[in-house]
């Protein structure tokens, strides 16, 4: 065997063992990515993966809803300008949504954020955050706009069960344009463009892409990662979002899209108890963004939920209402009818 053949298998066994050590180190969980259809039929999917149930709830929220991030006098304070379909985590945030015109907002893990230290700017606490892009804006490149301002400070705080709210988010919107907002070393960074199609997790966003592009040129048909470390299935997301049949039919391309997540989801009572966030995907969400249907997949659950955005109420002083999920595992089919009114939810501050 000649000398140079011998160099490009060590350099390629190398390059191997440093992705592979690389993901070690990153593995954290949740995966989102944003599908283009055909005549502009967009759908995002997610994953949400914890070492415990969440208590997740549906939610409608209206517009013209006060809203502050229960931080006191300090706290980042608006009035909601878009109805919005949510899933909460704990009751005590927005995990997860879309609002009535087709923005998608998904908070995921990232161990690597540092918010900003602490300045005279109003404050808003992490588990709000996706509930103040989806009350806002209408598009991608809005929200975009208004995020470069600055003009609000994030705040961590601990999940309930003590793992750390460090976290990064994505939005995408009808048109298919996408940003990821990662604080990182107390700045806010921000990526944007319809090639922000995938993220998942550690490590941070530009280093995701580094790591996929090995991947691509080795080529999806001819391998692909599968563990379920953060740049596995970041690797597979991209490579399947993409070669998923492109379909201009809403039911092809939600069924594409739960195809992907389900790809790149963890096994129920898979869990790492040194971190936690390397743990079963507990709920998975699709949303078509193009006719307003909000899908919901309790992996405990034998069936799907969803909900129809065009036949929600959203005015003005309508209420708040839930769809009780949580201790409800049977309940599947169209729910835009079953939501009750009650009061909303109190986002988590720190002590």
């Amino acid at each position: 065997m000649k000398t140079s053949h011998l160099l490009r298998i060590l350099c390629s066994t190398l390059l191997l063992t440093f992705l592979t050590l690389v993901s070690v180190q990153s593995a954290l969980a949740c995966t989102r990515a944003v599908y283009f259809g055909k005549e502009g039929q967009t759908v995002t999917g997610r994953t949400m993966d914890w070492l415990e149930d969440m208590q997740s709830n549906l939610w409608i929220f209206p517009r013209g809803m006060a809203r502050e991030g229960d931080m006191g006098e300090k706290s980042l304070k608006w009035t909601s300008k878009y109805g919005s379909v949510i899933a909460s985590g704990y009751e005590a945030g927005t995990a997860d949504g879309m609002n009535e015109k087709g923005l998608v907002a998904n908070m995921l893990y990232l161990a690597e954020s540092e918010y900003p230290l602490k300045d005279d700017r109003p404050t808003l606490v992490t588990g709000a955050v996706v509930q103040y892009l989806l009350d806002n804006f209408a598009t991608v490149e809005e929200a975009v706009a208004a995020m470069r301002q600055e003009k609000f400070r994030v705040v961590s705080v601990m999940a309930p069960n003590g793992s750390k709210g460090t976290v990064h988010f994505s939005i995408s919107d009808v048109s298919g344009d996408s940003a990821i907002f990662e604080y990182i070393k107390g700045k806010l960074v921000i990526h944007h463009g319809r090639q922000c199609q995938v993220m998942t997790n550690s490590p941070i966003y530009s280093e995701q892409l580094a790591l996929n592009e090995y991947w691509k040129q080795i080529g999806g048909t001819v391998m692909l990662p599968g563990t379920n470390r953060a740049a596995d299935r970041f690797a597979r997301a991209s490579f399947y979002i993409n070669a998923a049949v492109q379909s201009a039919n809403p039911r092809e391309a939600v069924a594409a899209v739960f195809s992907v997540m389900r790809n790149v989801s963890v096994p129920r009572g898979i869990s790492t108890p040194a971190q936690p966030n390397i743990s079963s995907t507990i709920w998975r969400t699709v949303a078509d963004q193009k006719n307003k249907i909000y899908y919901f997949e309790g992996t405990a659950s034998p069936g799907i939920v969803w909900v129809k955005l065009d036949q929600i109420d959203f005015k003005k002083d309508s209420g708040v209402r839930k769809l009780t999920l949580h201790g409800n595992p049977d309940l599947g089919g169209d729910q835009t009818g079953n939501f009750k009114k009650t009061e909303a939810f109190k986002f988590l501050t720190p002590p």
